[in-house]
């Protein structure tokens, strides 16, 4: 079992069931005597050790079951810790905040997933999203783009591909799905350019364009992903995003 403390790992993994003095896990275990009275009293805090007094003390390690249950409470505190930590950090964005143009990037496969979702759970009138490749696709997107259907966001999506637009098809049978006009998607391809992944507007104001990098054998290798999100009705980016959407022929309701 791993766990910041190196002694305790050792003695978990090595030991699962190891009780005794001091001196007798020093020496089954091989840390010195000093250093396992040291990593007791912290294990010992920590709800990890059991402690028999008496003279001499013995010690036993709690079962790996209650140690995992235990650890993981201890992170899991941590972390809301954290985010609320993190949530006092967040200035609340106003009308005069989102006027101006910003323009961010992003990288990291699991992030640009992440951020995806975000745009999406948040848009309050419109989602046009455009695949280009069937690795951008997931249960946890559809589940998204279904949800926000139901709070009454219109959502449309397309597709580059023939494989796209019918597993976007099947996936979302009550959503709007069409077949990309926009070439420039998937090609024709270049040896070493990188082709888009994905694009995403949120009502009209939020732009969210990826790009995945291209593969020798594959053609482009989906998991390294590069995004740039852009935000603001006036920024150029966006501008730019919305009309080539507009040459796009969305179906109607």
């Amino acid at each position: 079992m791993f766990h910041p403390n190196p002694d305790f790992t050792q003695l978990s993994d090595s030991h699962t069931n190891l009780a005794g003095t001091a001196k007798e896990i020093s020496e089954l275990s091989d840390i010195p005597r000093t250093r396992v009275y040291d990593a007791i009293r912290v294990l010992e805090a920590e709800g990890l050790v059991s402690v028999q007094h008496g003279n001499p003390r013995r010690f036993r390690a709690v079962s790996v079951v209650e140690a995992t249950e235990t650890l993981r409470l201890q992170y899991l505190d941590r972390i809301d810790t954290l985010q609320q930590s993190l949530s006092t950090l967040s200035k609340p964005v106003t009308k005069s905040d989102s006027e101006p143009a910003e323009v961010w990037t992003l990288n990291n496969r699991n992030a640009i997933e992440s951020r995806t979702i975000e745009l999406i759970d948040s848009a309050d009138a419109e989602i046009v999203l455009v695949l280009a490749d069937e690795a951008m696709l997931s249960h946890r997107l559809f589940e998204r783009l279904e949800s926000a259907q139901d709070r009454g966001v219109m959502v449309i999506v397309g597709g580059s591909s023939p494989s796209v637009i019918a597993k976007l098809s099947e996936e979302l049978p009550s959503i709007r799905v069409f077949e990309s006009g926009l070439d420039w998607l998937t090609g024709p391809h270049i040896e070493g350019e990188a082709a888009v992944g994905r694009l995403l507007l949120t009502d009209k104001s939020n732009l969210f364009v990826s790009s995945i990098q291209p593969d020798g054998e594959t053609g482009v290798d989906a998991t390294e992903e590069h995004a740039v999100y852009a935000s603001g009705l006036r920024n150029g980016l966006v501008v730019i995003a919305r009309r080539l959407i507009s040459t796009e022929r969305l179906p109607q309701e």
